[in-house]
């Protein structure tokens, strides 16, 4: 039985993408879930090879990439993502039994979720005051435990913990989407299906043009970027790593012969080609017609 972490504790919503994950047969059987107390924590697990995959939050349609997970998976020894699920993001607000709404002055939130949540606990909780807890579920410990007067949570959380509801499907914008996705180590990456996302981390020189020529490679390919986002490298002012995600697959020709020239010029680093749960974008160009020609033209057969 494969051993895979997962951002918890028990009751967070990337417990619940595993299990989606689990349902959707992306693993060959059941597994054995493993706790971890942040996504670093998760993917290090998986890198030390105590769990075969981590299952960690990396986008969000609300508050944009999870920063701690980008950041685990550009430093330290590569890892790479296999598959992708998504999950619609609202909050219940939970509390001990005997609470009601206006009695919450501190409220224990993780803090994603209190920023998704800000404009309804300034609407019905103007006088609660933010108390930042580790994750969603840690959110719902923190007030079984008596730290915080209620949670932003999710009701998975409630139901492990005895807690009660004071709001349900709690969110600032309808249809709050959040992206997961299953890391392991390296390994060949799932077959292409036409619906594939190839993500790399590029570090380029700093010199005028840099961006501009690696952006070209995917530009004179035809290539669709589809999310392109810099994070400081944390070595200095002024240094950053830029992650791409582009429409396409490693074994495509031209996501392949792009990958190829952005490693002669930068440092790369290929995060993984997967089935993507929703794409939007351009597949890039298929060679075959100009593969065939070159064929021919090898084997001296005159144009027709």
């Amino acid at each position: 039985m494969p051993r895979i972490a997962y951002f918890g504790p028990s009751g967070t919503f990337t417990e619940m993408a595993l299990a989606k994950l689990e349902s959707s047969a992306v693993f060959d059987g059941p597994v054995e879930r493993v706790a971890a107390p942040s996504q670093g924590a998760a993917l290090d697990l998986v890198r030390s090879g105590d769990v075969d995959g981590a299952v960690v939050p990396i986008e969000s349609s609300v508050e944009g990439s999870i920063s701690a997970t980008l950041d685990s998976l550009a430093i330290g020894p590569r890892l790479q993502i296999v598959a992708e699920t998504e999950l619609e993001v609202t909050f219940t607000i939970l509390a001990r039994p005997g609470t009601e709404l206006a009695d919450v002055r501190t409220l224990a939130a993780y803090p994603v979720a209190a920023a998704q949540v800000r404009m309804w606990v300034a609407r019905h909780m103007a006088e609660a005051e933010i108390y930042t807890s580790a994750s969603n579920a840690a959110a719902a410990e923190d007030v079984a435990a008596g730290r915080a007067d209620a949670a932003v949570s999710t009701a998975l959380a409630g139901e492990r913990l005895g807690l009660i509801a004071l709001a349900t499907r709690v969110a600032d914008h309808e249809q709050a989407i959040t992206r997961f996705v299953l890391v392991t180590r390296p390994r060949v990456a799932p077959p292409s299906t036409g619906v594939d996302r190839t993500s790399i981390v590029l570090e380029l020189a700093n010199e005028p043009g840099s961006l501009m020529r690696a952006f070209a490679e995917f530009a004179t390919r035809g290539i669709d970027l589809t999310r392109i986002e810099s994070r400081p490298t944390r070595t200095g002012m002024g240094t950053y790593r830029f992650y791409l995600d582009c429409v396409g697959h490693i074994d495509d020709t031209a996501v392949a012969e792009a990958l190829k020239a952005l490693h002669r010029t930068a440092r790369i680093r290929f995060l993984g080609s997967w089935p993507a749960t929703s794409m939007t974008g351009t597949p890039p160009p298929s060679d075959e017609a100009a593969a065939e020609w070159l064929t021919q033209l090898r084997k001296g057969v005159a144009d027709r």
